[in-house]
């Protein structure tokens, strides 16, 4: 594998926010203050340039093909997978499986490693502050095969009980799934712990990255967790490209997900022979513009540097939680000492589907409603919270609007 060097630009928010068109926008009559990134990040033109030449100099099916512009697709195609490898610093790019998104990839793993390995009484792990993708499958699997999903508690600032987690480990405990970084909290889970106690069960994991691949560096040799899955779209890549990551020991030893073309090297209508990975897990034309997108992504907030993006969305979250605990009524869901990037918070007497219209006609977009982890909601005994989200593009600034917005909310609905 070849190793390409990306030069770490010296990081500045005014800069960085050049090469994002849509952030020049105005919304009714005000400028834009995207705050919503945490449901999806905006593009930089990068992303749009490398999508657009694929489209129009490019575009053909991947593999089998031998003409010319197939012949370019499957190379770039290829080149992102090995792009992603070295993003998650995997020890080889067949570890590296092109899904749609986290919840294909954590559905993937349920459906084949699950079915395969948790049986009548077993037991899986998750924790409770989980998005519905990284719940629901492990119910679904614990429903067909009678086992038990055990879910790790946590404390009122929102962080993890590791002595509790550790006392559901035992025999039966087949599989652990668990958030990196909580969607609704911004809790940064010390998920390298967690990896290390199940290990000593031999207890494989996976980690739902979909918050935290556009946050934090990542490396999953040294994290050393079974499998990990994260979406394009959150990582300032296109919709309908998603990752997942498995130790190819464990990926060899699953059975496909779906069947179709490309999983397959022989078919015949007594017996079909299955592809080596990473092909195997890949039924069907993949997202070609879509990984390429994806690559051109990585490849941008590489060369702005993962440690500096870290840095900067740091002193967003502290000057954000200061002007939020400022605001009269306001009280944040989430105050966990390890955070990233995610404010949630209710205000008094203000419904947060209310204060979000109004902040929209302010030209601030934030996400209100229970953002597809209602058990989160019910630890907290509340319905939905408003949530502002930061990304590597976000000012302070525009926190002051948004907090000038909330003030103006209070004053029309107070």
């Amino acid at each position: 594998m070849t190793q390409t060097i990306i030069p770490v630009l010296p990081f500045n928010v005014n800069r960085v926010r050049e090469d994002f068109p849509i952030l020049a926008q105005k919304v009714h009559g005000k400028p834009l203050v995207y705050l919503d990134n945490a449901a999806t990040t905006q593009k930089p033109q990068a992303v749009l340039d490398a999508l657009a030449e694929y489209y129009t100099e490019h575009n053909a099916n991947v593999h089998r093909a031998v003409h010319l512009l197939s012949e370019r697709a499957t190379r770039l195609h290829e080149e992102a997978r090995t792009t992603v490898q070295r993003f998650l610093n995997a020890r080889e790019a067949r570890e590296v499986i092109w899904t749609r998104g986290t919840t294909e990839g954590i559905n993937l793993v349920a459906q084949t490693y699950g079915r395969k390995n948790v049986g009548a009484g077993d037991e899986v792990i998750i924790s409770a502050m989980e998005h519905h993708s990284n719940i629901v499958p492990w119910q679904m699997l614990c429903e067909e095969k009678g086992a038990i999903l055990r879910v790790i508690a946590m404390n009122d600032d929102g962080e993890l009980l590791l002595d509790e987690y550790e006392k559901l480990l035992g025999p039966r405990t087949k599989f652990v799934s668990v958030v990196h970084l909580s969607n609704a909290l911004g809790t940064l889970n010390p998920v390298k712990r967690i990896i290390e106690r199940a290990h000593e069960y031999g207890v494989p994991v996976l980690l739902d990255g979909a918050q935290a691949a556009y946050h934090v560096p990542l490396d999953v040799q040294e994290l050393d967790c079974d499998f990990y899955a994260f979406s394009g779209h959150k990582l300032y890549g296109p919709t309908g490209i998603g990752v997942l990551y498995g130790k190819a020991e464990l990926l060899d030893a699953m059975p496909p997900y779906q069947g179709g073309g490309d999983m397959i090297r022989s078919v015949t209508f007594e017996k079909t022979t299955y592809n080596v990975l990473p092909f195997k897990f890949e039924a069907g034309t993949p997202h070609i513009a879509g990984a390429i997108g994806l690559a051109a992504a990585i490849n941008y907030i590489t060369a702005l540097g993962m440690d500096s993006i870290a840095d900067h969305e740091r002193d967003l979250l502290a000057y954000g939680t200061r002007a939020l605990e400022s605001v009269p009524g306001l009280r944040l869901v989430g105050t966990a000492r390890e955070k990233a990037s995610v404010l949630s918070f209710v205000l008094k007497d203000i419904h947060p589907y209310d204060l979000g219209v109004i902040l929209d006609q302010q030209g601030v977009a934030i996400r209100t409603g229970h953002h597809c982890a209602q058990p989160v909601m019910d630890r907290f005994g509340i319905a939905a919270t408003a949530r502002a989200s930061m990304a590597c593009y976000n000012t302070r600034e525009e926190i002051d609007v948004l907090v000038r917005g909330i003030h103006h909310a209070q004053k029309l609905l107070g």
